[in-house]
C-alpha cells in the first residue's frame, strides 16, 4: 500500500486542520512551528503516507492548534494500531484535554475533592446542560 495511513483519523485530522488554518498559515508556515526540518513533511503526514512523530505532537498541536491530548489519542492509534492504542488507555487512562482538565477542576473544587460518584442524578444533570 503506497499511503498506510491515509484513511487513519489522524492523516483525516491533519487535512481538516491544515485546511481550517489555510486562511492564516501556510502547510511549510505550521511545518516551521512544529519544528519539521523538511516542509513536506505536512504533506506527507495529510495524505497518511507516514505516522505522525509522537515525540513531535506538544509542537505540532500548537502549529496545528488543536488540544496536544486529542492529537496524541489519533497519533497513538496511528503508531501501535486500534487495539494497542485501546490497551494504552485502558492501563493509563484516557488523556485529557485542556477543557476537560477545566472541567475536572471545577469538579474538584465544587466537592472539595470529595471524588462524588456519578449517580443516575448527577449524569441527568450533565446532559441537561448539554440539552442531552
Amino acid at each position: 500500500m503506497k499511503y498506510p495511513f491515509q484513511n487513519s483519523e489522524a492523516a483525516k485530522f491533519m487535512r481538516d486542520r491544515i485546511l481550517a488554518l489555510g486562511h492564516r498559515k501556510t502547510q511549510a508556515e505550521i511545518a516551521i512551528e512544529a519544528g519539521f526540518v523538511n516542509a513536506n513533511m505536512m504533506s506527507l503526514l495529510k495524505a497518511g503516507k507516514t505516522k505522525i512523530p509522537l515525540d513531535r505532537i506538544p509542537s505540532l498541536a500548537r502549529a496545528l492548534e488543536c488540544d496536544p491530548a486529542f492529537l496524541m489519542r489519533l497519533s497513538l492509534e496511528q503508531a501501535v494500531g486500534k487495539t494497542a492504542a485501546l490497551a494504552i488507555d485502558e492501563i493509563f487512562g484516557t488523556a485529557v484535554t485542556e477543557n476537560e482538565r477545566g472541567w475536572l477542576n471545577e469538579l474538584r473544587e465544587v466537592s472539595e475533592n470529595s471524588d462524588p460518584r456519578l449517580t443516575a442524578k448527577s449524569r441527568h444533570a450533565l446532559r441537561a446542560i448539554f440539552g442531552k
